[in-house]
């Protein structure tokens, strides 16, 4: 392995490189944590997809004919910035190590995660979004890129060094410039603690990474009705709603949401907005509301639209319309909607279908390629993380400090600091329990390490129908509310019995102390993991069993 590194680094030379001291250690001894707080071993930048131009290195700067990359340390980071005159859309950062081979692997996701998040072995080839963390006998070390930066960034990792990927398209397109020089990303590292559990690393890292959250002031709690009424909702089922949270809600404290979902607009069950809050309020709970901010009507002026391009050959897609934020007049029309939910007097504005509507992927299709090649925003001097920055910082002011902001199909790394609440995993179910065990559970567990040091994290509703066994929902409900994330019900009118009121009180009450917390005792073997710790003490370990009797579904969902 030594003599494998070394090849490596001397072979880099060849670009400029300075070699490290063949004397000089890759770690310290007994140690897995690997330094990349330095001057990376090598740089390449691309205008297109699979032509590198390698970069000669000068000091703590990389340069080729039109192109700059520097990079500034300073008290455990290294910032990177980026100046070109060329179209460039990504960037590769490479630091040389011996890696070792037994290490456990924990990734994060793009946006939203969908039940594939775990720690795994070393796999070379897996993009790894935003940060990683690592597990070994000698503890858990994290790398990473602080929140809001300017490209969308991610890692690889394999036995011979450390991958950095700087993403900085413009849409599928080389991002131009011009003379300013871009801030791409902040490179963080943890090294970890002796005995420090793997959930106290890796939220220590994410606390580091985010320096500093928006967070609600009180616990989030209540009802949504997309989990039984899929868009079919009225007002007077969300006043229904409203009036059964209320009723099992504690008489003293933060007053639980009730959220009304997709299907309220254009519904003429829904006739004045600001009326339809104020019941809500008169009903002793607090009004929160969907929108889809960038969706924009059949007929509105091609000119303001995004290319149906940013699609490639899902030509099915296509209808889909999406404002382009870089164009004033479409920004604006898209903000409207915020506007009006604040004006409303909605204290939880849920938006949605940003980073679908703006990149034309979901997570799961992004892999190492956010979007598909060959479109562009209608301003091209600015990278897709900075276009999505600027468009969750125009929600931010738009919705106003009197309303909490929920982020659902949303890049978490962007929005922590201006989001109090994020949506953290695909949609559970009503009607598939296999949904909520693969997506809910498996978000909890593996993104609760950002829960308050990001935002608040929502793990998706609790869909009490009667699809889904209630046994597996009454846990699911009681994990929820001991984990001391966002804790939101879905409860179909004809689901909700006395055992069902007993429960959700139980939940609710829990949840609006506002004072559990936990986290999952399974997580590096299991992807759904299956016993929790609650507190501080083994008093609060608790299992659950999310396979019900005839184990899991292995069909997709």
């Amino acid at each position: 392995m030594g003599g494998a590194v070394a090849a490596t680094v001397a072979g880099a030379a060849g670009f400029g490189e300075e070699t490290r001291a063949a004397s000089k250690p890759l770690h310290e001894p007994g140690s897995t944590y690997c330094d990349i707080l330095r001057v990376p071993d090598r740089v390449t930048a691309f205008v297109e997809a699979r032509h590198p131009i390698p970069l000669a290195r000068s000091g703590a700067a990389w340069q080729a004919p039109g192109i700059e990359v520097r990079t500034r340390a300073n008290q455990g980071e290294v910032a990177i910035f980026l100046a070109s005159s060329k179209p460039l859309i990504r960037l590769h950062l490479r630091w040389n190590m011996a890696v070792d081979g037994g290490l456990l692997i924990l990734g994060d996701a793009w946006e939203r995660s969908y039940g594939d998040l775990a720690w795994r072995g070393i796999v070379p080839e897996r993009p790894m979004p935003w940060y990683f963390a690592t597990h070994a006998q000698d503890g858990v070390h994290a790398y990473g890129v602080r929140t809001a930066a300017g490209a969308l960034c991610f890692w690889q990792m394999d036995r011979e060094g450390i991958s950095l990927w700087l993403d900085v398209s413009n849409g599928g397109s080389g991002v131009e410039l011009g003379q300013r020089e871009l801030h791409a990303a902040t490179v963080l590292a943890r090294k970890g603690l002796s005995g420090e559990a793997p959930h106290e690393a890796v939220t220590a890292f994410c606390r580091k990474m985010s320096p500093a959250p928006r967070l609600p002031k009180g616990p989030i709690y209540g009802t949504n009705d997309w989990y039984y009424a899929y868009g079919k909702n009225t007002a007077e089922g969300i006043y229904r709603d409203t009036e059964l949270i209320a009723s099992l809600s504690p008489a003293t404290g933060p007053r639980p949401f009730s959220v009304i979902d997709m299907g309220w607009e254009g519904n003429p069950t829904f006739p004045d907005m600001t009326q339809v809050a104020e019941e809500i309020r008169r009903r002793k709970a607090r009004p929160g509301i969907w929108v889809r901010p960038l969706e924009a009507p059949k007929n509105e002026n091609p000119r303001l639209l995004l290319p149906a391009a940013k699609f490639g050959e899902r030509s099915s897609r296509a209808a889909e319309l999406a404002y382009d934020p870089t164009i004033p007049e479409a920004i604006e029309a898209a903000l409207t909607k915020i506007r009006h939910a604040a004006g409303w007097k909605f204290e939880l504005i849920k938006h949605d279908f940003s980073t679908y509507d703006l990149l034309g992927q979901w997570g799961p299709e992004m892999g190492a390629q956010p979007t598909i090649p060959g479109w562009h925003f209608s301003d091209r001097s600015r990278t897709n993380a900075e276009i999505i920055l600027d468009f969750y910082r125009s929600i931010r002011q738009a919705a106003g400090e009197g309303s909490i902001v929920l982020g659902c199909n949303t890049v978490g790394h962007l929005s922590a600091g201006l989001f109090e609440m994020q949506r953290t995993g695909d949609d559970t179910s009503g009607m598939i329990w296999e949904r909520t065990r693969r997506m809910g559970v498996n978000t909890l567990a593996y993104r609760l390490p950002q829960h308050q040091t990001f935002f608040v994290q929502d793990a998706d509703c609790v869909g009490i129908t009667k699809d889904i066994s209630w046994s597996l929902n009454r846990d699911w409900l009681d994990l929820i509310a001991r984990s001391g994330t966002a804790l939101f019900i879905s409860p179909a009118p004809d689901a909700i019995g006395t055992e069902q009121k007993s429960a959700i009180r139980e939940a609710f009450a829990i949840a609006a102390s506002g004072t559990s917390s936990g986290h999952s005792l399974d997580w590096l073997g299991e992807t759904t993991p299956q016993d929790w710790q609650f507190g501080n003490n083994a008093v609060g370990a608790k299992h659950y069993n999310w396979s019900g009797e005839d184990g899991c579904d292995p069909f997709p969902i």
